[in-house]
């Protein structure tokens, strides 16, 4: 089957824009706040100026699906265990130099999305594939907005999960919107210093943390924090401590947050792997700090990628890479050794889908 005859309609109007006097559209989507001509896109490549409004010419239109476990996104406090039909699309409203996705997220080729699905076709393949989520992901959902709200619509109607895996780079406006659609949210931030944002990401600070604000007081999406850590870039004491500081003193102590290990990419190819013992120093930071839930990913250390209550020390959730071990939590989600609730959304016991890495084809799945 064709892409046409797939998804008739790749190209939709959007809303989030205005004219400036000197004719040009500012796309009012993200921070960038890019200025466009006729036939001109913004940094994200995916919204672009048609027919004199501002456009997005990627609805539903993918990289590639695949049936992860929702620990890989990282979730820890949502479902362990559980699957995940996840997917992205090309471009991003950020130009990080590091980025792990580069070839899907940095795309300047449309032949890049070879898959499609409209928003009901991707409910029910998620249904028939029994994904408790469906996770928008490798590269940054705010740019393709209207399709991911779509998704989580049709989603919310076989009463599926939806579940954006972003950077937080919205304009106020947008995010209310967006946020609204979304079951929960891991959040990229990045570091905690503007010079890091301007200069490896090409972007701001300060609006990330508005994000990060309105998600945890104005919402019900379930939210977790993933910080990337590139030795020599973000990876202080000083800068972990006051970070996590302002996670506990913002949002509280219960957001948990999690330390991975940066590799070579993209084009920060000349920074070494981050050492176990800087994800190591930075969660005891975290903690120091008053986190509750702070974790170590990319890198094999159960002791720190395991969940352990934080008022009796007991072993909640045993986890080996994507593998679930011991369960001590009781059938209301706190700890079977002193009753101390666990923040999150938990089953009576964990899911059992694994380390498992599923490529899925929609073209297999007839409608329904």
């Amino acid at each position: 089957m064709s892409l046409e005859h797939a998804m008739p309609e790749t190209i939709v109007s959007t809303k989030y824009w205005h004219r400036l006097q000197d004719g040009r559209l500012q796309c009012d989507l993200c921070p960038r706040h890019c200025h466009l001509r006729e036939g001109q896109r913004g940094l994200c490549y995916v919204r672009q100026r048609l027919d004199d409004e501002v456009k997005l010419v990627s609805y539903g239109r993918s990289s590639g699906f695949c049936v992860d476990p929702i620990e890989k996104k990282p979730l820890n406090h949502y479902y362990p265990g559980s699957s995940v039909l996840s997917f992205g699309t090309a471009g991003c409203n950020l130009a990080c130099k590091f980025c792990q996705n580069w070839d899907m997220s940095k795309s300047r080729e449309m032949d890049t999305l070879a898959d499609a699905a409209a928003p009901a076709k991707l409910a029910q393949v998620a249904a028939e594939l029994s994904c408790r989520s469906v996770a928008f992901t490798y590269n940054d959902p705010v740019i393709f907005h209207e399709y991911a709200i779509d998704v989580a619509a049709a989603c919310r109607e076989r009463e599926i999960n939806t579940v954006a895996v972003t950077a937080g780079y919205i304009d106020p406006e947008p995010r209310i919107e967006f946020f609204a659609a979304m079951d929960a949210a891991n959040v990229d931030l990045k570091a905690f210093t503007d010079r890091f944002y301007h200069k490896i990401c090409g972007g701001h600070l300060s609006p990330v943390l508005d994000t990060l604000v309105y998600i945890h007081h104005e919402t019900d999406c379930w939210l977790e924090l993933t910080t990337l850590l590139i030795p020599g870039e973000n990876d202080s004491d000083a800068e972990l401590r006051e970070m996590t500081r302002w996670v506990v003193e913002n949002l509280g102590p219960e957001v948990p947050m999690h330390f991975t290990a940066f590799h070579p990419d993209w084009k920060l190819r000349e920074i070494e792997r981050t050492p176990v013992a800087t994800l190591k120093r930075a969660r005891q930071i975290a903690i120091d700090s008053g986190l509750h839930y702070a974790y170590t990913g990319n890198v094999h250390d159960t002791q720190g990628a395991s969940t352990w209550c934080h008022n009796c020390g007991a072993l909640l959730i045993e986890r080996d890479w994507y593998e679930l071990g011991r369960w001590g939590l009781n059938h209301n989600g706190g700890c079977a050794s002193c009753g101390e609730r666990l923040p999150g959304h938990f089953l009576d016991g964990p899911g059992h889908f694994g380390a498992q890495r599923i490529p899925v084809s929609m073209n297999l799945y007839p409608e329904t």
